[in-house]
């Protein structure tokens, strides 16, 4: 009788969890682009700090606060405020990887492409970005995962009859733990491992290439 609920939560956790890592992943890139290889510039410890403000704060103080801005300024919470706050949360997750990746990575590479007469553009897509591509890939995994497992931010910022799949287990789990929420509290685990180490060896892999 449960099937159709927990179907529809999770083609919601889906749809988010992709959307999210997809434009969080985009913003790391390019703050990370900024960071590392772009010229220092006024306020860039600041800028670091906030980048990484969601995994130094609490999440239940995360969820809090975006649930008053929301609030604040009128915005209808729904899928897309579950979009919203997901992003903001999952950056840091995404930058890391990235950032680590950007760093281990000399700039002579570089140097040598505009030695060539090749522009900006030609050195990032022929160079830097297949060199980047491991870290990308983390912490695309990595910020998929943190979205799709998420409960406690989604559970302050979603809408009225608007479920994901572990909101749609918590409320599952106060009428009794069944078989079917076992079965998928495990599929939901073993994602959540394979996803990981997915992660980690495409991180292993770049390291193993330089």
């Amino acid at each position: 009788p449960e099937a159709a609920k927990f179907k529809q939560a999770t083609v919601n956790s889906l749809t988010i969890a992709i959307l999210a890592a997809v434009t969080s992943t985009v913003i790391a890139t390019l703050s990370a682009l900024a960071m590392i290889r772009g010229r220092a510039f006024r306020g860039q410890a600041v800028t670091f700090g906030l980048i990484n403000l969601p995994l130094m704060v609490p999440e239940i103080v995360t969820a809090v606060a975006t649930l008053i801005f929301f609030a604040s300024i009128g915005f209808e919470r729904g899928l897309l405020s579950i979009l919203l706050a997901h992003i903001v949360f999952c950056i840091p997750f995404a930058y890391l990887p990235i950032a680590a990746r950007l760093q281990g990575i000399s700039n002579v590479y570089e140097q040598a492409a505009r030695d060539l007469y090749a522009t900006p553009g030609q050195t990032f897509r022929l160079i830097l970005f297949p060199m980047m591509l491991p870290g990308i890939l983390s912490g695309f995994l990595l910020a998929f995962i943190i979205s799709l497992d998420d409960f406690i931010i989604t559970n302050f910022v979603k809408g009225a009859g608007v479920e994901t799949l572990p909101t749609a287990i918590f409320g599952a789990v106060k009428q009794g733990i069944k078989p079917n929420i076992m079965a998928i509290s495990t599929l939901m685990l073993a994602a959540s491992i394979l996803l990981v180490t997915i992660s980690y060896l495409i991180s292993r892999i770049g390291n193993n290439r330089d």
